[in-house]
C-alpha cells in the first residue's frame, strides 16, 4: 500500500518531474518515458527542430537507457513553468553530455515537457544530489510587459516551431525561453529570468552543427 501512495503522490516541483522522467526511462524504456512526459507540441532536436510525438510513436526503446540528472533548475515567479539541465550518460556506448529541458505545468496539475535538447561531452559532468534552484522575482509587473512586448516585436520571435525558431515563456512573463537552429543543424538556446529590473541571462547554450554522417544517421 505504501508503494501505491509513493508512486501516485503528486509531482511538485520541475526537479521533481524530472527526475520521476528520468526513473521512468529506467522501468519503462527511453522512448516511451519521453512520450509519456511530453506536451503534445513538445519540440526535440534531430538536429532540426520536430514535433516530439511524432518523431517518438512506434519508436522502439534502446537496450538500455540513457541516465540523467538535475543539476540546476530555474523556475517561474508563479512556480508553473521551469528549465531544467544537468548530465546525462548512456553506459552501453559509454558517452556523455549535457540535457535542457523547458517543463510546463499543466492546468490539471502534472508537469510535462515542452522542449528538450542537449549535447555530448568529451568531459562528463558531475552528478549532483540537491539541484541548485533560483526563481525569478515577482516584483515591477508592468516594466517586464513592456519588454515582453519588445521581445514579441523582434521578427526572429514570431516564427512557430517546430521550425527554425521558438520563443515561449511563462504565464506570469518571469521566465523567457527561446531557441534557434541553423540549416546546419548548430543551435543556440537562451534562459532569461526576471530579477525584477530585468531579465537576466542565466542559461546561454551553443551546440556545434553534427558531422553530416551523424545528421544523417539520426534523421
Amino acid at each position: 500500500m505504501l508503494a501505491l501512495l509513493i508512486a501516485s503522490a503528486p509531482v511538485a516541483t520541475a526537479v521533481d518531474a524530472e527526475r520521476a522522467f528520468a526513473a521512468d526511462a529506467q522501468r519503462m524504456g527511453q522512448w516511451t518515458a519521453f512520450a509519456k512526459w511530453a506536451d503534445p507540441t513538445a519540440v526535440m532536436f534531430e538536429p532540426q527542430a520536430v514535433w516530439a510525438q511524432g518523431f517518438l510513436a512506434g519508436r522502439k526503446n534502446p537496450p538500455s537507457s540513457v541516465r540523467w540528472s538535475p543539476a540546476k533548475s530555474w523556475t517561474s515567479c508563479d512556480r508553473r513553468t521551469a528549465v531544467n539541465t544537468g548530465p546525462w550518460r548512456n553506459p552501453a556506448q559509454r558517452t556523455n553530455g549535457y540535457f535542457t529541458t523547458l517543463w510546463m505545468r499543466q492546468k490539471s496539475g502534472d508537469w510535462r515537457w515542452t522542449v528538450d535538447g542537449g549535447d555530448e561531452l568529451r568531459t562528463p559532468l558531475a552528478a549532483v544530489r540537491q539541484p541548485a534552484v533560483r526563481r525569478a522575482a515577482c516584483t515591477n509587473p508592468r516594466l517586464r510587459a513592456r519588454l515582453i512586448e519588445a521581445e514579441y516585436a523582434r521578427p526572429i520571435n514570431r516564427a512557430a516551431p517546430p521550425g527554425d525558431t521558438g520563443f515561449q515563456r511563462s504565464a506570469d512573463g518571469t521566465l523567457l525561453y527561446q531557441w534557434q537552429v541553423q540549416a546546419s543543424g548548430a543551435r543556440h538556446t537562451r534562459v532569461r529570468l526576471w530579477s525584477g529590473r530585468k531579465f537576466d541571462t542565466v542559461l546561454d547554450q551553443r551546440v556545434a552543427a553534427p558531422p553530416p554522417a551523424k545528421a544523417r544517421a539520426n534523421s
